[in-house]
Order: C-alpha cells, then sequence, then structure tokens
C-alpha cells in the first residue's frame, strides 16, 4: 500500500472524518444489504491518516485529544456503524502501546501506524467462564522468543487488519498482548462473523496455531492495570461515540423520510406528515435525547483529556463515571432512535429494500458489547459513597 497521509492537528482530522463519513454514508445501506465487506472504504480510511491521530508528537503524529477522537467515531457511526466499529480496536492496542510498550516497540509499531498499518483485536473468547477468563496461551521459549496458541471469537477488524493484537495468558498467568502479523503461519482468521447487525464488520473468529512471536512484539498488558490508567475510559469513549453516531444517523434519516415520503395521517386533515403535531412531538422528544447524548460524549471527553494531562487515582476515576455516564445514555438513545425510526416513518419504512432497519439492528447489536446496568451499579457507588470503579478496562 502506498504512504499515508499525516494529519497535522485535530481541525485537520475532524475535516477529513467529516468528508469520510458523507462518501461512507452513500452506500452505507447497500453495503448492509449485501454484507459487502468495506474493504476498499478502510484502504481509504487507511491513506487518509485518520488511523495515525492517536500517534503521539514525539513519533510525528497528531496525538489528538480525546474530543476529537471521539467525534471522529461520531461521524463515522453516524454515517455506518459497521465501518465504524472496525478501528475501535486500532486505537484501544496503540493505547496500550502508548502506555507499556518500550520506546524500540513504540517507535516500530507509530511508524507502522502512520504509515497506513492497520491493528486488529483477537481478544474476546466465547465458552469460558466470563469474559475474563482468557485461556490462549502465551509460553515463553528458550531462546526468550513465544508461542501463541488459543481461539478468539467477535474479532472485530482481524480481517482487515495488518497486524492482530492477541491478548494472552504467560506462563505466570499475567495478561500481555502479541502484536502478532496478519499473514503469520499458524494464524487463520475465519469470516463465520452472522450477527444481525453490525453485518460488515467480519467479527469473526482468530485461530492461533503455535504462533511464533518474538520478544519484541510482545506488551505486559498486566502492568497497566497497576495504577491509574484510562485504557478502560477510552475504549469505552469510543463505543460512546458509535452509539451516538447511531442515534444521530437514525435521526437523520427519519427527518428525511417523513419530510419526503410519509404520509399524513387521514385523521391529521393536514397536507403533509411533517405537519403533524404528534410527530412533531416525537421529533422533539428524540433529537432533545440524541442532543444529551452528544452532550454527554462531549463532557466525558474532557474529563478523559484532564486526566490525561494530570493522572491520578481521582482524576482516572472521574474519567471512567463520565464515560460510563455517556456511554449509558447514548446506547439507550441509539436503540430507541432505532426503533422510534420506523415508528415516526410509518409502515413503509419496514421495507427491507430501504435498509432503514440497520439503524436499530446495529444500535442493538453494538449495545450488547458489554451491560449498561454494571455501568448504572459504578455510577451509583461513586455518587453514593465515592467508591473508585475497578480497573479492568471496561470503565
Amino acid at each position: 500500500m502506498s504512504a499515508a497521509h499525516v494529519i497535522a492537528d485535530d481541525a485537520e482530522a475532524l475535516a477529513i472524518a467529516s468528508e469520510l463519513a458523507a462518501d461512507f454514508r452513500k452506500d452505507a445501506a447497500e453495503r448492509d444489504a449485501r454484507r459487502r465487506l468495506p474493504h476498499a472504504e478502510l484502504e481509504r480510511l487507511s491513506a487518509s491518516g485518520l488511523l495515525g491521530v492517536g500517534v503521539p508528537a514525539e513519533f510525528g503524529g497528531a496525538d489528538v485529544g480525546a474530543g476529537t477522537l471521539a467525534e471522529i467515531f461520531r461521524l463515522l457511526g453516524a454515517a455506518d456503524a459497521s465501518l465504524a466499529q472496525i478501528p475501535q480496536s486500532h486505537f484501544v492496542y496503540v493505547n496500550v502501546l502508548r502506555r507499556q510498550g518500550t520506546h524500540a516497540q513504540q517507535e516500530f509499531f507509530f511508524g507502522e501506524v502512520l504509515r497506513g498499518r492497520r491493528l486488529g483485536n483477537a481478544q474476546s473468547e466465547a465458552g469460558t467462564k466470563h469474559v475474563q477468563d482468557i485461556r490462549t496461551r502465551l509460553a515463553r521459549r528458550p531462546d526468550g522468543s513465544y508461542v501463541l496458541d488459543g481461539v478468539k471469537h467477535y474479532s472485530t477488524g482481524a480481517l482487515f487488519a495488518h497486524w492482530i493484537p492477541v491478548l494472552a495468558r504467560a506462563d505466570d498467568d499475567t495478561l500481555h498482548v502479541a502484536y502478532v502479523p496478519r499473514d503469520s503461519p499458524g494464524l487463520t482468521v475465519v469470516d463465520d462473523w452472522d450477527g444481525m447487525g453490525q453485518r460488515t464488520t467480519a467479527s469473526g473468529t482468530v485461530r492461533l496455531e503455535r504462533v511464533s512471536v518474538p520478544a519484541d512484539r510482545v506488551v505486559p498488558h498486566h502492568l497497566t492495570f497497576q495504577g491509574p490508567q484510562l485504557h478502560g475510559a477510552v475504549a469505552q469513549l469510543l463505543h460512546a461515540a458509535i452509539d451516538a453516531g447511531i442515534a444521530s444517523g437514525a435521526l437523520a434519516e427519519a427527518v428525511e423520510f417523513v419530510r419526503t415520503k410519509s404520509r399524513p395521517w387521514f385523521e391529521s386533515g393536514l397536507e403533509t406528515a411533517a405537519e403533524d403535531p404528534l410527530l412533531i412531538q416525537r421529533f422533539g422528544e428524540l433529537a432533545i435525547r440524541v442532543r444529551a447524548a452528544e452532550a454527554l460524549l462531549r463532557e466525558a471527553a474532557r474529563a478523559v483529556d484532564t486526566a490525561r494531562d494530570d493522572l491520578t487515582d481521582d482524576s482516572a476515576a472521574e474519567a471512567s463515571i463520565a464515560v460510563a455516564t455517556a456511554k449509558v445514555t447514548a446506547a439507550e438513545t441509539a436503540v430507541e432512535v432505532g426503533s422510534a425510526l420506523c415508528e415516526v416513518a410509518g409502515t413503509r419504512s419496514a421495507l427491507d429494500s430501504l435498509g432503514l432497519h440497520r439503524h436499530w439492528r446495529d444500535a442493538r447489536t453494538h449495545t450488547l458489547h458489554d451491560p449498561a446496568r454494571w455501568k448504572v451499579q459504578h455510577i451509583g457507588r461513586y455518587v453514593l459513597s465515592g467508591t473508585r470503579p475497578p480497573r479492568h478496562g471496561l470503565l
């Protein structure tokens, strides 16, 4: 692939994201309907330089703020929630390198990212006791290198990646991340994702059979959680941004449909559906929900940036709680607005050929990533007793 553009600052990043989102929106329904994987779109995303905006300035990146990063994902999520989900892990594992990578590892991988190389994800496993029961093994060889064995599921981005970060347990049972080339012998990516929503994320299976990993491609991820950290807050902020994007995208499609295609209900006596006071009321309610989700997203991003400037137990906790608040609200809003699209648009909006139901399917699928009810619990404990949220990467 040709070298990627290197973005200079936050303003350029947002301008490029807005332009790409407008283009990606045009064929989003068709990609979803046909499950046409977005290979060409991801090449454009790579070439644009957006995947490099999280690289620290000392390594040549724009090192944009959390607010900019969240807005990039919100814009992409409003256009195509599947496409927005694919690079989420890319930024998460760039952050792992920022936190625990050696200078040499950072220099190498940040250079790869700035050249447009994509990081995927081989993290979750199915059939284990719970989501943190990781059984993939990273065994050390006598020469200091490692060998990987295991099976991963929900591996969003792996099929499109140049490098696949693999979450695994070392011989002492501590968590590490191994950065493995996509074409490594013994590594197989299976395109078996069949979710009802986010159909084109290719979030399938990764099989690892005696995959060799040099020592300098392994990062001690377990150290991330031994002090105040923003790993979970940043990861969840991007999820919240995708949900907020789904909600705003669904609302925009509902507005366009009612303005141009919906018929007024005969009892209203009105010429157009857009004049119906009952519909006006409902659109007002939905708009308030979307604006609230977007406002909480911005507030959460500010809390993350504040904590990054002065990382303490208290600032990290405040950031995690702010992000959890935004995530709960954005998730609820995305599901509500995705469903309400058909409610306000009428019977014709349910036609499969229009693809409007993709917004609800994407929202319902994406919001299953981790349960919002547990976030509400941590928010409640923090408010009532000042109990800081746990350091497990999902807050």
